[in-house]
């Protein structure tokens, strides 16, 4: 049994672990839940994750990881080459620091503009298996939030390559996928976001943005 990946390519969260398979070089197969159709919320899913979330990685002995950083620790533990949360324990503070900075203050304003405003989520304001109504106050919450994102991202590269030490990293694959996907909610870097369309164009060139 090879490890089996449960995607759904629209998605930001899966793409993140799609990203750090890919520069890991991890053999796995791909299973794709149909978020359009809401395959997530259906019988068989739930049986896999009841949290009816995805991405989820489920292993060789059936155990399944349902959070990107349960994922990634994971990883980096049974695949520690090429290694994206740091190599020393200053690294892996950094790392660790900044992909809570891009997910909190970034991904997390995303989505709560996008769930809040979207008709297609109506109902839908939060991921899970309970419904949820929107507020669209929280909506343009959200759209100032990636605002401030931006700009702190903007200034943290100044004068680097990479966001939190100086190699590609996981807080990297977080921010990268936090930046592409804020165009849902029609945002994106402006031209005075200098050091951070510089880095986004650099990561680009990455093999793994592709997928």
């Amino acid at each position: 049994m090879t490890l089996e990946f449960f995607d759904f390519p629209m998605a930001p969260s899966p793409r993140r672990a799609r990203i750090l398979l890919a520069e890991k070089g991890v053999e796995h197969t791909t299973t794709i839940i149909d978020m359009m159709k809401a395959e997530q919320l259906s019988e068989e899913y739930r049986a896999i994750n009841p949290l009816c979330t995805i991405p989820a990685l489920r292993l060789e002995d059936g155990t399944v990881l349902t959070e990107n950083a349960g994922i990634a620790a994971f990883l980096e533990a049974e695949f520690p080459n090429s290694p994206m949360l740091g190599s020393t324990p200053v690294e892996q503070g950094l790392v660790a620091n900044w992909n809570a900075i891009c997910e909190f203050q970034g991904l997390a304003a995303v989505a709560e503009a996008l769930r809040n405003s979207s008709p297609g989520m109506k109902d839908r304001a939060t991921t899970g298996p309970k419904n949820w109504p929107q507020i669209p106050e929280l909506a343009a919450r959200g759209m100032g939030r990636i605002e401030l994102f931006f700009d702190l991202l903007n200034e943290r590269l100044e004068g680097r390559d990479y966001l939190a030490i100086d190699q590609f990293s996981y807080a990297d694959i977080t921010a990268i996928v936090v930046v592409d996907f804020a165009r849902v909610v029609k945002m994106k870097p402006e031209e005075h976001h200098i050091n951070l369309n510089r880095w986004r164009a650099d990561i680009h060139t990455r093999p793994s943005m592709s997928l």
